[in-house]
């Protein structure tokens, strides 16, 4: 029962047994409401109420109880809460550097944005260039050779590149399948030992097949994060006789943090280069 309503009837012919009946009544309620408000924290209490009015020419007083109130967080609050930063590590590098130095794990981090940052620049761009080619890799019987290490590529026209393979003929069908296989919309054409290959009309399905390769080399990026991350924790758990377990929670969680902002900046340079290939 949410509320209790005690009507006393304030007349001169009340007899001095309900009087008493009334005022043991006052006595046992807050009790009543106390136990409720213990079943139901936490709890807002409204401040009990007397209204006078009259009815039938009869006076009348109604009093209202304290009412204990349960508040369940609503869907803004939920989403509120949400969008709420947490409380962000700031580890001291130089009192941990027997452990792991974190600066050295920072710069590995960041060389995976720098990586993905020139392959956007070089692969993955509406407007082809020589340089778009050198990181192509070709498997050859020496292992796999960047594509600029076993040929000369040069700008022949706006719409077409060639590439050399007079060094290493050879090579010349295993690089021509490394160009079809790129993931550039590339058709290249072969005279002897010279590539010929055409750049591709800017169209929305090459623009739309851009972003996907971005996408596969921002997931790759991803992968190599991760490793840099496990590496960098099995080698704190490695430590746990140089420091307590409270200090390797610590450092874990700074790194996992670094791992976590790497992850968001990868993710606004591939926002970046979605709005940039999809005009």
């Amino acid at each position: 029962m949410n509320s209790i309503v005690i009507y006393s009837e304030c007349s001169q012919g009340l007899s001095s047994v309900m009087a008493s009946g009334l005022r043991c009544f006052r006595l046992v309620h807050p009790a009543f409401c106390n136990s409720l408000a213990a079943l139901t924290r936490p709890v807002s209490e409204v401040t009990l109420q007397t209204v006078r009015g009259r009815q039938n020419d009869r006076g009348q007083c109604m009093a209202y109880a304290a009412v204990p109130v349960r508040h369940f967080a609503t869907k803004k609050a939920k989403a509120k809460g949400k969008g709420q930063s947490q409380t962000r590590m700031n580890l001291n590098t130089a009192l941990v550097e027997d452990i792991i130095n974190l600066e050295e794990v920072d710069e590995e981090m960041k060389s995976v944005i720098e990586a993905l940052k020139d392959n956007f620049n070089k692969t993955v761009s509406i407007r082809t260039s020589p340089g778009s080619l050198d990181n192509i890799t070709v498997v050859t019987a020496d292992g796999k050779l960047a594509l600029n290490q076993i040929s000369q590529i040069s700008m022949k026209s706006p719409q077409l590149i060639l590439v050399n393979m007079a060094s290493f003929p050879e090579c010349t069908a295993a690089a021509i399948k490394a160009i079809r296989e790129s993931g550039m919309n590339l058709n290249p054409e072969v005279e002897g030992t010279l590539i010929r290959v055409p750049i591709p009309k800017v169209t929305r399905e090459h623009r739309e097949m851009l972003v996907k390769l971005a996408k596969q080399n921002t997931n790759k990026a991803k992968d190599s994060l991760r490793k840099i991350r496990t590496n960098a924790i099995n080698k704190v758990k490695k430590s746990k006789d140089k420091a307590s377990e409270d200090t390797i929670r610590l450092i874990e969680k700074q790194i996992s943090q670094m791992a976590d902002d790497t992850v968001a900046e990868l993710d606004r340079h591939l926002a970046v280069k979605t709005k940039e290939l999809l005009g």
